[in-house]
């Protein structure tokens, strides 16, 4: 039975559990079992290479081998009994120092939220036996796993309600091979989701690992933060499938929770490689985490920052960004001033309707920018659909052998990109054009005279951008009416104090608050 089929078969047992109710739900479920059973095979390697030093992470009763791999093991209800009352508490509450177990503490993190959702045992079993038709101890089946796996997160991971998309395979195979991580950079991937990003560099940089030493070096510089988690443990699967062995690096966490200012020089990176959640707001008080100018709740934005703060002199960042982060005002302004000003902002690829369909409509940008040096001049490159498509679906999606025209125009940053020509697609705009239209970036394609569609899904998809715009003016406004009545009510307060003309008791002065 191929792969392909026997997922699928998992699925379909799942939608006869009554515990498991829609997509969500179901990956949640299959996230964890392939966590443990690909863990295992990765232990099982260990175990045969370290011999006698082996030393088990976590109990031996709950690795897959012992509990799950015997398809006339435990099931119905004492299946269920061992994996809701002593497996899922035990690994939740492992004691495990990431110093001294760093591999018992990647179990304990994946587990922190993880649930099972399947009130059958006889159905648990029937999943459990399908999986153990896969081997993740053979590299073929592994290999073709990754596919699989990413077929899996496209096929049932829909967008939440904080801007989050699967970013297409494309998309994250091309931004990698343009930053082009090295060995022994380190590599960020700051709202990594399931990994994508990662999951390609890690692909980019093995085919630079010649010796062990090669080996050990790329194990410890791939390094992610996840704040959500399912995500996260999906993530920490999708690097346990390619290679990284004990992905302590991959961090359950909101990287804005911390303050901007306590990123010092040891937590600076080579190499950011992201799609930040757009669209979505953080909670009240991560904002205060930054410059009381560059102040805002807007996830994409609180992200730019955070990425300018984390690279190295010289670091290089590519990330995706919609056209309201180009367009927008205010804070906004000022953050694209802070890139421009502190990054070669070199080149911005602007991707065509539909790139992240079904999840969004919006339009989205690829921002590649060098630190250290400002921005002098901006490159633009619009993505042209192929010959004969006039948008992209989740049943044709974009491939990365459409980006071959970007690279073969890219040119070398070495030089400054001197080889670059204006083309149909590619343009530059100077940075006094761009301070003339207060950095505002969203500048259209000079060489194209835009044509009215009357395609449906082109009209949707201009209708969701008009949408953003508004909401973006809005947000805007809400910023300025918050601040202008905050100062009012100062002035107000001020005055009624002045109007006293005496010393006032903390209860008058209390008084004077409440109203």
């Amino acid at each position: 039975m191929s792969i392909s089929t026997v997922i699928k078969s998992i699925q379909d047992i799942m939608r006869k559990d009554a515990g498991v109710d829609g997509d969500a739900q179901r990956l949640g479920q299959l996230s964890w079992l392939l966590f443990l059973k690909i863990f295992d095979a990765q232990e099982e390697a260990l175990e045969f290479e370290q011999g006698d030093a082996y030393r088990e992470p976590i109990p031996e009763a709950y690795l897959w081998q012992f509990w799950a791999a015997d398809a006339q093991g435990m099931t119905g209800d004492e299946l269920l009994g061992f994996v809701n009352d002593e497996l899922f508490p035990d690994l939740k509450n492992l004691v495990a120092p990431i110093a001294t177990n760093p591999r018992g503490f990647v179990v304990k993190e994946a587990f922190s939220d993880a649930f099972n959702y399947m009130k059958n045992g006889t159905l648990l079993r029937q999943v459990i036996n399908r999986l153990n038709e896969v081997d993740f101890t053979r590299s073929e089946e592994r290999h073709l796993f990754g596919d699989i796996y990413e077929q899996i997160l496209r096929d049932l991971q829909s967008a939440g309600n904080a801007g989050e998309f699967y970013t297409p395979r494309a998309v994250t195979q091309f931004m990698v091979n343009r930053v082009n991580p090295r060995l022994g950079e380190k590599v960020l991937d700051p709202a990594c989701g399931t990994g994508g990003f990662l999951a390609n560099a890690v692909d980019h940089l093995r085919a630079q690992v010649k010796t062990a030493a090669d080996h050990v070096t790329l194990q410890a510089q791939i390094f992610g933060v996840e704040k959500k988690q399912l995500p996260h443990l999906l993530c920490t699967t999708n690097m346990l499938l390619h290679g990284i062995e004990v992905p302590v690096q991959i961090r359950h966490d909101n990287t804005l929770s911390r303050p901007l200012s306590s990123w010092d020089e040891d937590d600076q990176v080579d190499v950011v490689i992201t799609n930040p959640p757009f669209g979505g707001t953080e909670e009240d008080g991560i904002e205060k985490n930054f410059p009381a100018e560059f102040q805002t709740r807007e996830t994409a934005d609180l992200f730019l920052q955070l990425i300018i703060e984390v690279l190295k002199d010289g670091g290089r960042a590519a990330v995706v960004l919609p056209d309201g982060t180009l367009f927008g005002e205010g804070v906004k302004t000022k953050i694209k001033k802070l890139l421009l000003d502190t990054c070669n902002l070199h080149t911005i690829v602007r991707l065509p309707n539909g790139v992240f369909n079904p999840y969004t409509g919006i339009k989205t940008n690829l921002l590649f920018f060098t630190k250290g040096q400002p921005t002098r001049e901006v490159w633009f490159y619009e993505h042209p659909y192929p010959a004969g498509v006039k948008n992209y679906s989740k049943t044709k999606p974009m491939k990365f052998d459409e980006f071959q025209t970007e690279i073969d125009w890219w040119g070398d940053a070495a030089d400054g990109f001197a080889a670059r020509v204006e083309t149909p697609q590619a343009w530059k705009v100077s940075i006094d054009t761009l301070m003339a239209r207060n950095y505002n970036l969203d500048i259209k394609n000079p060489h194209v005279v835009e044509q009215e569609s009357h395609d449906p899904e082109v009209l949707l998809a201009n209708y969701a951008q008009q949408q953003a715009r508004i909401q973006a003016l809005r947000d805007q406004l809400k910023g300025i009416l918050s601040k202008a009545f905050a100062t009012n009510a100062l002035m107000d307060l001020s005055q009624k104090v002045s109007d006293r003309n005496q010393d006032l008791t903390d209860e008058q002065l209390e008084d004077l608050l409440r109203d």
